[in-house]
Formats: C-alpha cells, structure tokens, sequence
C-alpha cells in the first residue's frame, strides 16, 4: 500500500474518510495568500466544504476558527480540494481528540 501525502490530489470518490452534516456557520481562515471569513456547508470530524472565493490550492495549509454550537474551535488543515471562486474541501489536521468527540457529538455523526 503506498502513502499518500497531504498535498497529493485526492480522487473524488477518495475524498472523506468521514461523514459529513450540511451545517453553515461562520469560518474565519488564514492560508495561503488568502485570509477572510467564509461559511461552512457541510461539516464531519474530518473535514469540511467552505465557500470562499479566495485562492486557495490544493496542498495550501489553513488554520480556522468557528464556531458550532457553544464551542469556538481553532483548527487546522489542508485544502485537499479547490473549486476556484467557489470553494475549498478541507481535511482537518491534528484535531484534538476533545474537538472530534464533540463534532461527532454535536453533529450525531455515526
């Protein structure tokens, strides 16, 4: 089995490794040449979609802060998908195993 890096692109039908619920919220971002606020449409313990019409690559790491429910969450990740002038897929990186029970939690996620 071979290792796939972060910054590799990700086959469509590869990319979640988790479920997702559509929930929009706000995002605050830095990454890349890109810093802003954007919203959610979907999120899970592994990642999530936000729509942004900021210039984010494939690779480009990303630190983000939201909000779900009472929480306010600091996370990290990696665009793994770019849809230019729309919006980015977001693997999260390192999620704090506090942060992954509570989204799994929150989002009744199997």
């Amino acid at each position: 089995m071979t290792e796939k890096k972060d910054d590799q692109p990700i086959n469509p039908a590869d990319r979640r490794g988790t479920d997702r619920k559509k929930l929009i919220v706000d995002v605050r971002f830095d990454g890349g040449d890109g810093t802003g606020i954007a919203n959610t449409r979907d999120i899970g313990s592994g990642g999530l979609y936000m729509t942004t019409t900021a210039p984010l690559d494939q690779g480009t790491p990303i630190m983000m802060t939201l909000d779900v429910g009472a929480r306010t969450m600091n996370l990290n990740g990696i665009v793994v998908y770019s849809d230019p002038g729309h919006g980015v897929g977001v693997r999260f990186k390192n999620l704090d195993p506090n942060d992954e029970t509570f989204l799994k939690d929150e989002l009744q996620l199997a």
